[in-house]
């Protein structure tokens, strides 16, 4: 389930028992989708009828504190760096398997550079170790694309989980066009 602040900002990747305690407690002020889990506990002993919490795929906690992740950069990983990248090397152009690529620095570390979103693309292996520890315009080499840091709704769809239609469309729809999560 994807659980926002009540502004509809992300924040977290939450379980669908976790998500069952914030309906048990009143704390969901909104949901998008449609019903996602169903959870059943036990009988009452007037009615005779089972407890049933329906689970929607997006939720919105009341009462918490809007989230400060979207005036941060994400963190960096090479899972989230290839799936940005779509897996497409940027000096190549192939398109390769996450095991046979690498997190490249455009301004090598050894030379300065820092680990960061705007320095670092993904590249193959082959490419990575032609350029080393240059600057690719020493190499002859041009970037096919440019590095970026991802939105906070980018960074929710980059985490790699199995995400429902209902929450890719609300995510998607705060990234920006020009983004390749799009293509």
């Amino acid at each position: 389930m994807l659980q926002l602040d009540i502004s509809g900002r992300p924040q977290a990747w939450i379980s669908p028992r976790e998500a069952a305690v914030l309906y048990a407690s009143d704390a969901v002020a909104w949901t998008l989708g449609s019903t996602f889990h169903v959870m059943r506990g036990g009988y009452q002993r007037t009615t005779g009828l089972q407890s049933r919490i329906d689970v929607h795929p997006i939720v919105a906690v009341r009462g918490s504190v809007p989230s400060r992740a979207w005036r941060q950069a994400p963190a960096l990983s090479n899972p989230k760096l290839f799936a940005r990248d779509r897996n497409i090397c940027a000096y190549c152009g192939g398109h390769f398997h996450a095991d046979e690529l690498t997190r490249e620095h455009i301004v090598p570390v050894s030379r300065g550079g820092v680990d960061s979103w705007m320095n670092c693309i993904t590249a193959c292996r082959t490419c990575n170790g032609f350029k080393g520890n240059r600057l690719p315009e020493e190499m002859n080499l041009a970037l096919l694309y440019l590095p970026y840091v991802p939105s906070l709704h980018e960074d929710m769809i980059l985490r790699g989980r199995r995400i429902v239609s209902d929450q890719m469309d609300f995510l998607l729809a705060s990234v920006p066009r020009s983004s390749r999560l799009h293509g």
